[in-house]
């Protein structure tokens, strides 16, 4: 298979003859092989594991994003990723940088819905007095 990891502005990993992947979901981790049927997934902040004769098996912290798989093409979109060797590292990675990350845009978020809520309580409130 051939395996692209595309960030926003650059091309993270171009692999060719990649023999296996496992990627995360919100429901769990699945794998593909180079036969397996097209496919597209929604994957959660994890690792991203792939193996290549080349290489052997590498590790990718990657943060949420999407998977695409398209007759031997698998390509991989995510905000975020990190390389390395030490899984334990990774995982922490993963914790620290993306899972917080989404922490932060939630409470973003729910500040956001409060604000514009308050805004357009006001608006009603203004229009029924007037």
């Amino acid at each position: 298979m051939n395996l692209k990891v595309l960030l926003p502005f650059e091309i993270f990993a171009d692999k060719t003859e990649v023999l296996r992947i496992v990627a995360e979901t919100r429901e769990g981790s699945f794998g593909i092989l180079p036969h397996r049927l097209d496919c597209v997934a929604a994957l959660a902040p994890g690792i991203l594991t792939y193996e290549t004769k080349q290489d052997g098996t590498v590790y990718l912290a990657v943060d949420e994003g999407v998977l695409v798989k398209a007759g031997q093409d698998v390509l991989v979109s995510v905000r975020h990723a990190i390389g390395g060797t030490d899984l334990s590292q990774l995982h922490e990675a993963v914790k620290r940088e993306f899972l917080m990350l989404d922490e932060a845009e939630q409470r973003l978020r729910t500040a956001m819905s409060k604000i514009a809520g308050g805004f357009l309580r006001r608006v009603a409130e203004f229009e029924r007095g007037h």
